[in-house]
């Protein structure tokens, strides 16, 4: 069992805190989508987690007392809450800290009246990647259900340069 809050703003002036949570989705995310992206191709940046935690969007979970996942919450203009940038420790897969995290972005939705949850889950078209596959599968168990497809390269243009393989945004929305 995690315990699972959202960041204090004033941690966005923590260099060595905005550095631990930009190392840990880093980290994750590069073994997570190994081959989708070209080599050195970071998920995030210290500038990009601090902004993040600064507008009061970042949950994170500890684990006796260290830090074992972050993820993003934000309301989007469209009206849902969305979650993404979802990142657990690898020393504490299996313990529930990205179940928990989950859970705590669909109360953050719910408190704020938000009908529907959100996520995005980056995809190759070419080929099937087994943690994307594990991912989808997994989102669909917990109660996601595709919405939606779209081109990476034409939703982002500016990140499409930085793929290594041509990709979709499977869209998956769940009824909070």
């Amino acid at each position: 069992m995690t315990d699972t809050a959202l960041a204090d703003r004033a941690l966005a002036a923590d260099a060595a805190f905005v550095a631990e949570v930009t190392a840990l989705v880093n980290a994750v995310y590069a073994d997570a989508e190994k081959g989708i992206w070209t080599d050195g191709s970071p998920r995030t940046t210290p500038g990009e987690v601090a902004s993040i935690v600064e507008a009061g969007e970042l949950a994170v979970a500890r684990l006796a007392g260290g830090l074992a996942g972050v993820v993003r919450v934000q309301q989007l203009l469209t009206g849902e809450g969305e979650f993404g940038m979802l990142a657990v420790d690898p020393a504490h897969r299996g313990t529930g800290a990205g179940r928990e995290l989950v859970a705590f972005a669909e109360g953050w939705a719910r408190g704020r009246g938000l009908p529907t949850m959100q996520l995005e889950l980056l995809y190759p078209t070419a080929w099937e990647h087994p943690v994307k596959a594990f991912l989808r599968d997994w989102y669909t168990r917990i109660g996601y259900r595709i919405v939606r497809t779209a081109d990476f390269a034409e939703a982002y243009p500016a990140l499409a340069p930085r793929v290594a393989t041509p990709c979709d945004f499977l869209v998956f929305h769940k009824t909070l």
